[in-house]
């Protein structure tokens, strides 16, 4: 049991789109990570999408559907099955919540980040 400093987190990497392990909960893996430019369409077919902005604001695409704009305290949550994809005109950043061993491009040609322990 120790308290994590989300931003203490954050300033340890400047990658894009590299969700970073920072605790698990129950059989999740708790995630921050930056965003910035368009992640591709995908979609999970197993689990919802947990999005939490820390910081900056975020754009949710869904297929079909008017994009949505998630701002800082925000969260959003994209059921499972549903044709999805995260983009940012500046950086944004943006905690996850997602099953330990999900990859974070669901079904997406992109090959999955390695979501390395910090």
């Amino acid at each position: 049991m120790n308290t994590i400093n989300l931003a203490e987190k954050l300033s340890q990497f400047s990658s894009h789109w590299d969700p970073h392990v920072v605790a698990d909960y129950n059989a999740n893996e708790v995630m921050v990570v930056k965003f910035q430019g368009e992640f591709p369409f995908h979609k999970h077919d197993n689990t919802d999408d947990f999005f939490l902005v820390l910081e900056g604001e975020m754009q949710m695409d869904i297929d079909g559907e008017a994009p949505r704009k998630v701002r800082a305290g925000e969260m959003f949550i994209v059921p499972k099955g549903v044709v999805h994809r995260p983009r940012a005109a500046a950086e944004c950043k943006v905690l996850l919540i997602e099953p330990k061993g999900e990859p974070n491009s669901g079904d997406a040609d992109r090959i999955p980040a390695p979501k390395p322990r910090i």
